[in-house]
């Protein structure tokens, strides 16, 4: 399975908006929609690696600092084999 590695700037939200998302049960950031703009993005082909880039871009000094954050998304196969599914049947 390959791996996107993402490093997003994290959107400051007004006290008004968390007020207005708690009391309303709704989701305060919605990626789906709205997603964080990107600032930096990387492929790794196995789990291992993407977790070894993820740790690296997680050193740069915007993410230690809180202003950025590092993603790990997993990207599904084309053709997945069927020898190697999660799922249970």
């Amino acid at each position: 399975m390959r791996f996107l590695i993402v490093r997003t700037e994290i959107r400051s939200v007004a006290d008004t908006d968390i007020a207005a998302a708690w009391a309303g049960g709704g989701r305060l950031r919605d990626e789906t929609t709205a997603p964080e703009p990107r600032r930096q993005v990387v492929h790794a082909e196995d789990r291992d690696a993407a977790l070894l880039l993820a740790r690296a871009l997680a050193s740069v000094g915007a993410v230690r600092a809180g202003r950025h954050r590092v993603k790990v998304l997993p990207i599904a196969d084309p053709d997945p084999d069927p020898a190697w599914s999660y799922r249970w049947s």
